[in-house]
């Protein structure tokens, strides 16, 4: 096969820094990260929600799996931020529940009685499904090659278009008004249209000292609008305790049954693929090289931070789409920015009074944020598509079956509904039913291919970086 030679950025400017790796004074670290913070809250809260709520917890139990959740969210971005040995990706990856993993959870609980009995059972699932995830992430990130920008494009544009929905949801003011006359009423509108026009034209304005903060000055106002015309509560603010610390196996020792183990490392084997397109995604983003190497570290951060949140009382873990669209609007690439991110986040997660204070924000005001950021993954991946020659009527079929399945369980929502449950809740999952079906299209069509234009993958594009005096990445030249 023939290779193209690649310029590195370290050839044209050995003086440089990458923008990944530079470190930031204190004051921006802290500023930049806590916008991160203010991205992630909501889809990072409402996990342990929605599954303490279908196991019957009580609200003390509760609020203690949400700071169980927040701390471990904030010791596994800084893994995968920072890197320890051959763990970390050292991306700017924000860390989160993944949501992949919700219906098996939930399934796994309720089988095995519900309430803190079935949280046991979940954990051990956890743990057990991250530890095999940490052990499969060398073998797993030799498959690359079978992950060429047909499909890493169309999977984060499946990513991107999955999740709009949701923050057009939180919109019109949050899967919790489903059903109420409040649900898509003007005032919500308005909240989320007003905080999505004033990201746009702080953007707009071309300074990029405030471009990089546009998403946190859009909710800060949003919220603030909010709270004068008296639609923000702050009542759990008071009545949450100042400090509370998640201890390790706080409900009791898990309890390892097969099914769920086996339920959960499939999981598991899922959110590899989606870790696998958001890797890529930072990639592209920030102009860092990714190559196998990199999954592979970034799979064995899944792997330990899900033995971690199952020993803290938390659940799997995946970086979140909305912070790498974040980094995509902002165009603050330091890692260290994520790394100021966790720490804030462990801050939260043992100060329950201050994680009410940002969970106070309303679901219109995040929603408005939340179509721009979900639709930057989206525009990643449509990047990436613009690599491809999709007048090559197999890579034309790969995205076109593959939006269709990946659009499926969001446009037909009963579609899965007479599959036993444990297809179902695989299937149910957009992100994972068009992933799963680009990967196979393209095994199918170009695996075993032996024509060149099958066979060139993410080593032969040639990236021609262009670095400014202030270490910014304007753009760069694919060849």
């Amino acid at each position: 096969m023939a290779r193209v030679s690649r310029k590195s950025s370290d050839q044209q400017a050995p003086q440089q820094t990458h923008p990944v790796d530079e470190l930031l004074p204190l004051p921006k670290l802290t500023l930049y990260g806590f916008q991160h913070i203010l991205a992630f809250y909501a889809a990072a809260v409402v996990v342990p929600v929605l599954i303490g709520n279908a196991l019957g917890l009580s609200s003390e139990e509760l609020v203690y799996l949400i700071n169980a959740d927040l701390l471990t969210c904030g010791i596994a971005t800084i893994i995968q931020a920072l890197g320890v040995w051959k763990i970390g990706a050292r991306l700017p990856l924000v860390q989160g529940v993944t949501f992949t993993a919700v219906s098996p959870m939930v399934a796994i609980g309720i089988g095995a009685g519900g309430g803190t009995a079935g949280l046991l059972v979940v954990y051990g699932a956890v743990i057990t499904a991250g530890i095999a995830t940490f052990l499969f992430a060398p073998f797993f990130s030799k498959l690359v090659k079978y992950f060429p920008p047909i499909v890493i494009g169309t999977i984060l544009t499946i990513i991107g278009l999955s999740l709009i929905p949701v923050g057009l949801q939180d919109a019109a003011g949050g899967a919790d008004l489903i059903g109420k006359p409040e649900y898509g009423s003007g005032k919500n509108l308005a909240y989320a249209l007003g905080t999505l026009l004033l990201i746009l034209a702080v953007v707009r304005m071309g300074k990029p000292v405030l471009s990089s903060v546009a998403v946190m000055i859009g909710l800060v106002a949003g919220t603030t609008v909010a709270w004068l015309l008296g639609d923000v509560n702050f009542d759990a603010v008071q009545e949450a305790e100042w400090f509370g610390v998640s201890t390790p196996f706080h409900y009791g020792m898990p309890e390892f049954e097969l099914l769920p183990i086996i339920a959960m490392t499939v999981v598991m084997l899922i959110t590899m693929v989606e870790t696998t397109g958001h890797v890529y995604a930072i990639g592209e983003i920030t102009r860092k090289n990714v190559d196998g190497d990199t999954v592979a570290r970034a799979l064995r951060g899944d792997g330990l931070t899900s033995v971690i949140g199952g020993v803290l009382n938390s659940f799997p873990y995946v970086s979140f789409a909305e912070n790498i669209g974040l980094v995509r609007m902002s165009r603050v690439m330091s890692r260290f920015v994520v790394v100021a991110a966790g720490v804030l986040m462990i801050v939260l997660g043992v100060l329950p009074k201050a994680g009410s204070l940002v969970a106070a924000i309303p679901h219109p005001v995040l929603g408005g944020a939340a179509i721009s950021m979900f639709g930057m993954v989206a525009a990643v991946g449509i990047q990436i598509l613009g690599k491809v020659d999709l007048r090559e009527e197999r890579n034309a079929l790969i995205l076109a079956v593959s939006l269709g399945a990946g659009l499926l369980p969001t446009a037909v929502a009963p579609f899965f509904d007479r599959m036993p449950d444990n297809v179902q809740a695989v299937l149910d999952s957009g992100i994972t039913l068009g992933s799963l079906t680009a990967i196979m299209l393209n095994v199918f069509f170009n695996a075993f291919s032996r024509r060149k234009s099958m066979e060139i993958d993410w080593d032969d594009i040639e990236i021609e970086h262009d670095i400014d005096p202030g270490g910014n990445y304007p753009g760069a030249a694919v060849r």
